[in-house]
């Protein structure tokens, strides 16, 4: 007979082996406490105003917000924190005095959604500074010395929401990031304002979308005024965009070195904006946006006739896409009107009306266009030829003179040639006949000594005394002068 074991000591044995295997592993896995110059929360760790000059080491892995702000650091090197911080979503290192950035000082937080680094001595944004941040969605960076931002700086950042670049000395607007296709799709918000911005690209501000110049802020920059920016602005203002309405009295340009107010430019006669009418043709192709200061609305749209546009229309030329535009296929005369796009959001409704005028006829396309000016362009040229042509390679009117024949009679009274529109005779076919072929009209000289034609006197000349001929014989007309000699006397010889 076996002795009978005492189940209390086997459930002994098995309880320690459990505490010595779990004392095991709590000794393989290091314990970080919360580091002596910090304050901890549960998963949020603030050391702020400590005078610190560097990130303290050995940072719980579990951090999700990390306060350093207010401190001594200059530099945020690559190796800032040996533990990576795949947790950390907040990360404030304002009111520091960094100076420099290291291109690889934010990949141990590849998770982090919110950066905050202002009021510090930044100077220079370089290129792929933020690339290791993609998930990063607010982003503050005012009140540095920024000077130059490259064009790279923000790559790969395509969950960016929020960039604040106020009170720096950025001169050159970064348009690459808000025009459309940019790096930045769903930037909501971007201040640019207290910089040293002169110039902007306003034709391209003007495409901008609405939610995108709903939260551009330009506000105290020493803008270049013109018309131009008037325009831009008042147009910001009908709309009652944020940027505008907030910051009226601090909108102003700079003239003649002296600050105007940018809706207040009389001295530049400048014309009232007025919201421009779409314009369209029969047969074109429109596309019309409803143009809403919030991403993500719920678009409707109604017609002239008060229909709501589903699908489609009874006229079969209006449709509905996908994102909430009124799209127009061969636009006919009777879709011209005022269209109205009602638009609700989580935070607000909104109501935009808009003018489309349709012309009845159709416009040339660039190639009909072309043609037409290319055949102007070379009737204008040819018949600029045919003038010259008119003036300087024609024959004369007349046949050119010759050289006169002496006068075989010097009695001759008639001392210019006849105005005849009969031909010339030969003189050898016997003059003695008296036709009326053969009449012929003849300005008689005056009779006053030394006189030439009309009366003019001929230096050296006197007037040759006729002689008395018979009826028979008759002068024939100089063939080679036309030139008639207008006296006051008409003669029938």
């Amino acid at each position: 007979m076996q002795p009978q074991r005492d189940p209390r000591g086997l459930w002994l044995l098995l309880l320690s082996l459990f505490l010595l295997l779990f004392e095991v592993v709590r000794a393989a896995r290091p314990v970080v406490s919360c580091p002596a110059a910090c304050l901890c929360a549960s998963n949020i760790l603030s050391c702020s105003k400590q005078q610190l000059p560097s990130v303290p080491h050995s940072l719980p892995s579990y951090t999700a917000l990390l306060d350093l702000s207010h401190n001594n650091l200059s530099r945020l090197r690559a190796e800032w924190t040996p533990t990576r911080l795949v947790h950390l979503q907040s990360l404030l290192l304002s009111h520091n005095h960094l100076n420099f950035i290291s291109s690889e000082a934010f990949s141990p937080v590849p998770n982090l959604r919110y950066l905050d680094l202002s009021s510090n001595q930044l100077r220079t944004l370089d290129e792929f500074l933020f690339s290791e941040l993609q998930a990063l969605e607010v982003l503050l960076l005012y009140n540095n010395h920024i000077v130059a931002v490259d064009r790279c700086a923000f790559d790969d950042m395509a969950q960016l929401q929020k960039l604040y670049l106020s009170q720096n000395q950025i001169s050159r607007f970064p348009l690459e990031l808000v025009k459309e296709g940019a790096k930045l799709p769903k930037l909501t918000l971007l201040d640019l304002s207290s910089n040293k911005l002169k110039n902007l690209p306003l034709p391209d501000l003007q495409k901008l979308p609405a939610w995108v110049k709903n939260g551009l802020y330009l506000h105290n920059n020493p803008l270049h005024c013109d018309c131009e920016l008037y325009q831009l602005f008042s147009h910001w203002q009908y709309r009652q965009l944020s940027s505008v309405m907030d910051f009226q009295e601090d909108l102003y340009c700079m003239s003649s070195k002296k600050l105007h107010n940018v809706f207040n430019l009389s001295f530049l006669n400048c014309s009232e904006y007025k919201e421009r009418a779409w314009e369209a043709h029969l047969g074109d192709t429109l596309t019309i946006k409803c143009d809403t200061k919030q991403q993500g609305m719920t678009k409707v749209w109604v017609t002239p006739s008060n229909e709501r546009v589903l699908d489609e229309v009874a006229n079969g030329t209006v449709t509905v896409s996908k994102d909430g535009s009124l799209h127009f296929h061969q636009v006919q005369v009777e879709d011209g009107g005022v269209y109205t796009c009602y638009a609700m959001g989580e935070a607000f409704n909104e109501t935009l009306s808009v003018e489309l005028k349709v012309y009845n006829f159709t416009l040339h396309g660039h190639h009909d266009t072309l043609n037409t000016a290319y055949t102007t362009l070379v009737g204008c040229i040819l018949s600029v030829v045919l003038v010259l042509i008119y003036l300087y390679l024609t024959p004369c009117r007349c046949w050119c003179r010759g050289v006169e024949k002496p006068s075989s009679h010097q009695g001759d009274s008639l001392s210019s040639s006849m105005l005849s529109t009969t031909p010339n005779h030969d003189p050898m076919a016997g003059g003695d006949k008296d036709d009326g072929f053969d009449r012929r009209v003849a300005f008689l000289e005056p009779p006053g000594p030394g006189q030439g034609q009309n009366g003019k006197l001929k230096p050296g000349n006197t007037l040759p005394v006729p002689e008395a001929t018979g009826k028979g014989q008759r002068r024939m007309s100089d063939p080679e002068s036309v030139s008639s000699v207008f006296s006051d006397t008409p003669i029938v010889v």
